[in-house]
């Protein structure tokens, strides 16, 4: 029987650095299989509760469960910590590949390392994913050989590798160029149709609209509004909803 629990659970959520309160009491579910899109201005707080989900930052305050670990436990092991990051994938805004390593090497490195596997599956898995982002030609290329398309499309693939429950995405087609934002939009809409659970924080709008299932929209470090995309981002309740969907682009992808 599957497991029904969310895959991710945070009440009264609490984050701040020094005396400015980022996250001030942020709560919600995100369900197993399921795509939220985490929108608002910069500096409302939505990347630092992306980066909570795999404890890159320590809440302050309230509780926090992610596949199943709680990561409100001031205690959390590191035994715990390598369980959480090896489940719960992520995906920034640079892509951080190892410029000295090829494409193939920034793949099984981790699996290797983290996971135990051995050097041929971890090779036979990183060959998959490739092919699965498009890019299996690039095995042998070295990051600065690639577009920066590619080059966030390799750290989807590594992020696989690890066999991840979850992925994490902080704004990952930021740093591209306009002509490169859809061939990464489109794996990731691939994932979501595979039902991986996925959280993104993003720009995209139309992504929003067409991919998640949901979208929380913060502000000022709280959750303002949440609901389907069609709700959220075609009627929105608010005056301040309202004022940042007029600023953003709905251009298809």
């Amino acid at each position: 029987m599957m497991d029904a629990s969310p895959a991710i659970n945070f009440d009264n959520l609490e984050k701040s650095f020094g005396h400015l309160r980022v996250l001030k009491g942020v709560s919600g579910q995100i369900q197993q299989g399921e795509v939220v899109a985490i929108i608002g201005s910069s500096g409302c707080g939505k990347s630092t509760l992306l980066r909570c989900f795999n404890r890159l930052e320590r809440i302050n305050g309230g509780s926090l469960i992610v596949n199943g670990i709680d990561l409100s436990n001031s205690r959390m092991g590191p035994s715990e910590l390598r369980e959480l990051r090896a489940k719960v994938g992520m995906v920034f805004q640079q892509f951080n590949l190892f410029p000295h390593l090829s494409v193939l090497e920034n793949l099984t490195l981790a699996p290797q390392k983290v996971l135990g596997e051995s050097k041929v599956e971890s090779v036979r898995l990183a060959r998959f994913y490739l092919d699965k982002v498009g890019l299996a030609e690039k095995a042998d290329s070295y990051p600065d050989q690639l577009s920066g398309g590619q080059k966030q499309r390799v750290a989807i693939a590594r992020s696989l590798c690890m066999k991840p429950r979850i992925m994490l995405f902080d704004e990952p087609t930021s740093a591209l160029d306009p002509e490169l934002v859809g061939e990464v939009l489109m794996v990731m809409k691939q994932l979501a149709d595979e039902g991986m659970t996925m959280v993104v924080v993003t720009h995209e709008m139309q992504f929003a609209q067409e991919v998640a299932r949901r979208v929380f929209f913060l502000n000022e470090g709280q959750v303002e509004e949440e609901g389907p995309p069609r709700e959220v981002l075609k009627n929105p309740k608010s005056d301040r909803l309202r004022a940042f969907l007029s600023r953003m682009s709905f251009a298809q992808v």
